[in-house]
């Protein structure tokens, strides 16, 4: 049996199968990478959690969500979903001009660099929220 080394793929595989797992390992590292980011919009630090924090606090009081812990949880949760779908707007709207049927490189980086920019312009509108 030849011995390969672990980064690289077997050899007994087809070359189109070998670019089919390259294109799938960039997708999956654009869409973690663009999930990551939005989770830094739901953090404690992050102006645009406190607005979220507070319309949440009016529609869910007298609740069992309405408690500290979990309210600012749900908050964390929404806001970094909301900058998830906000940030995928421009990226939809990319691959519906284009007229592709599967998502594209090109269009997860779209949606990435949108997401970016959710992020950091209210940071720098703002700044960050001290205690």
């Amino acid at each position: 049996m030849v011995k390969v080394p672990h980064n690289l793929p077997p050899p007994d595989l087809p070359p189109h199968d070998i670019q089919e797992r390259t294109d799938a390992m960039q997708t999956d590292v654009l869409l973690v990478a663009t999930a990551g980011i939005s989770l830094l919009q739901g953090m404690p630090w992050s102006p645009v959690l406190f607005p979220v924090v507070v319309l949440m606090k009016t529609l869910f009081a007298g609740t069992l969500l309405g408690s500290p812990l979990v309210l600012t949880y749900l908050a964390s949760m929404l806001a970094s979903a909301m900058t998830l779908v906000v940030a995928g707007i421009p990226a939809a709207l990319y691959e519906r001009v284009k007229g592709t049927g599967k998502t594209t490189p090109m269009s997860l980086g779209i949606w990435f660099a949108c997401t970016i920019l959710l992020v950091v312009i209210p940071h720098l509108l703002v700044g960050p929220i001290r205690s």
